[in-house]
């Protein structure tokens, strides 16, 4: 098992910036990707961004030259940094690893909320 813990969302004005955190714990080993998604209201979730073990990163376009993605390996984090926040980007983070098991796992959610 893996446990993980989101923190570092909160409300933001437009144009401002939050850094999403997520530690994984347990079972940790042999993670090979992390990423976040986001799910809006009355909304799929979708893809925000992933990493590889190897720093290989993949964005959605929505999100691209805005938020960048990365991973310490040393701690087991994945971060988001999320610059030029818009409206649009309010939504429920989630925090999502694969192990070479295919096994996926996700984080409990944090809501980040973007004021116009």
């Amino acid at each position: 098992q893996v446990q993980l813990v989101e923190s570092g969302g909160g409300l933001v004005q437009a144009g401002g910036s939050l850094r999403l955190s997520c530690a994984a714990s347990g079972s940790a080993a042999s993670i090979i990707t992390s990423g976040w998604y986001r799910q809006a209201p009355g909304k799929q979730r979708e893809l925000v961004a992933t990493i590889s073990i190897s720093g290989r990163t993949n964005y959605a376009d929505s999100v691209k030259d805005r938020f960048t993605i990365s991973r310490d390996n040393t701690r087991n984090t994945v971060y988001l940094q999320m610059n030029s926040l818009k409206p649009e980007d309010t939504a429920v983070y989630y925090c999502t690893v694969t192990k070479t098991s295919a096994l996926v796992y996700w984080g409990q959610g944090t809501q980040v909320t973007v004021s116009s």
